[in-house]
């Protein structure tokens, strides 16, 4: 097998030198460049593993080199160099594709756990990994095919994600998904929910703490970013964070570094995180509740669980699939649902989303009496009947009147249930801001 072969640009002589003895010695062969016309040049001519380039070069800016690589037909992952302290532009190179970033001075022992980490993506089969989402992901709605096509490109990152979407619509098996799509699928997933965390002992949770350093600390704790070494930190409720801890995460997501409670020396950490919660950040950071620098931070790339209510060609799907599992573990025979039972389900309205249909399923799989679950079977906690076709008059009123008065129906009450937060309505509805606030106008209810 071929040594892997990867791109240096960078105009500093010594550093060019530096990247270049580091990745010989871990036997991948290189090519320099100094400027971005000479990169091109080698882009046409060579196939690359992997690009390390700096973001300021003499005739250019490395974003301009990562729009160019991205619409190649090479692509290949891409790492950034930035200054110290240069977070925004990293974070702008990773919103555009870039893999990871490098801060200088470069850590020798971070550039090599970057490097496996990219060489093992290029090195991944992109179909087994989607076939492997579609089997996990249940469902066909356009909603769940965007949502998997975006955890096949997202996982292909090291940014920062940040998953919103309401209580039971999936954002862990999402976070779960994107880990083992990526290149850390070997190492370890470690989901943490950060409001079943009393205040007093997050920071030693998330650090760690030497022995001594606090009452009742009788021996050294290793921390989550510890135990996630070389894996995906998923960090559930982040919203439930207390600011004094926000700003230790800040530093430790900037820096790539930890310091234990009660220690002295710092800790380079390899971690790839992950966060979600069901709250409305942006409303928490306007009412400053939640810090707006560590926001940008962690929603680098951001993606939206959908509730189930919004995908209900999918449930007949999701029901089966979840009956076929209970009644495995259950050791019985699964059962058939109804015509009836499923219509029931397509049109209720799901506030608890998959965990409610989880539950709902469980409860009726240990009560009914036969081989099929009936509609009464399911036991639903309230109508679930839609305005019928057959209930529509041309006579009182036209097919567009109707129409405006069912949309209105629905979006009144997403704006009820979301507390007219136009923000979360919009996700919730998945539609985008500007495409509700157009029909809240239309029909008169902005």
């Amino acid at each position: 097998m071929n040594n892997p072969f990867t791109l240096i640009i960078d105009d500093e002589p010594d550093i060019r030198e530096l990247l270049e003895i580091t990745l010989n010695r871990m036997n991948i062969q290189t090519l320099c460049a100094e400027d971005i016309t000479s990169a091109k040049k080698l882009l046409e001519k060579h196939s690359f593993d992997l690009c390390l380039t700096d973001m300021k070069l003499p005739d250019g800016n490395g974003l301009d080199l990562i729009d160019y690589i991205q619409k190649s037909n090479k692509p290949m992952p891409i790492a950034v160099i930035t200054a110290h302290g240069s977070m925004d532009i990293a974070i702008t190179a990773m919103k555009k594709g870039a893999f990871d970033f490098l801060s200088k001075p470069v850590d020798l022992t971070v550039l090599r756990q970057l490097i496996n980490n990219a060489l093992k993506l290029s090195a991944q089969p992109q179909t087994t990994k989607e076939r492997r989402t579609r089997h996990l992901l249940l469902g066909e709605s356009q909603l769940m095919r965007d949502i998997r096509s975006n955890i096949d490109k997202v996982a292909r990152s090291q940014a920062p994600v940040y998953i919103s979407g309401e209580s039971g619509s999936g954002k862990e098996l999402i976070a779960k998904l994107i880990h083992q799509q990526s290149p850390r699928n070997e190492s370890p997933f470690i989901a943490i929910n950060c409001g079943a965390i009393p205040a007093e002992l997050m920071e030693s949770e998330f650090f760690g703490h030497k022995k001594g350093s606090f009452t009742g600390a009788t021996t050294d704790k290793q921390g989550l970013f510890q135990a996630a070494e070389g894996g995906t930190l998923f960090l559930d409720e982040v919203a439930d964070l207390p600011l004094a801890l926000q700003v230790k995460l800040l530093r430790a997501i900037q820096e790539k570094k930890i310091r234990p409670v009660g220690g002295h020396q710092e800790i380079s950490t390899n971690i790839r995180l992950l966060s979600a919660t069901h709250k409305d950040l942006n409303a928490m950071v306007e009412r400053g509740e939640f810090r707006q620098d560590l926001y940008y931070r962690i929603n680098v790339i951001d993606l939206v669980s959908p509730p189930l209510r919004n995908r209900a060609s999918d449930i007949p799907e999701l029901a089966e699939h979840l009956l076929a599992k209970l009644a495995t573990s259950n050791v019985q025979q699964q059962p058939t649902l109804s015509k009836e039972a499923i219509h029931g389900l397509k049109h209720y309205h799901f506030p608890g989303n998959v965990r409610e249909l989880e539950n709902i399923l469980e409860r009726a799989l240990a009560l009914y009496d036969g081989k099929t679950i009936e509609l009464d079977d399911l036991n639903l906690p309230c109508s679930t009947e839609l305005p019928k076709a057959e209930e529509f008059n041309p006579s009182e009123m036209s097919l567009e009147d109707y129409l405006e008065e069912i949309e209105k129906e629905a979006l009144s009450k997403a704006l009820e249930e979301n507390r007219w937060n136009k923000t979360e309505t919009a996700k919730h509805l998945g539609l985008t801001f500007r495409s509700l606030r157009y029909r809240l106008k239309k029909l008169g209810l902005d």
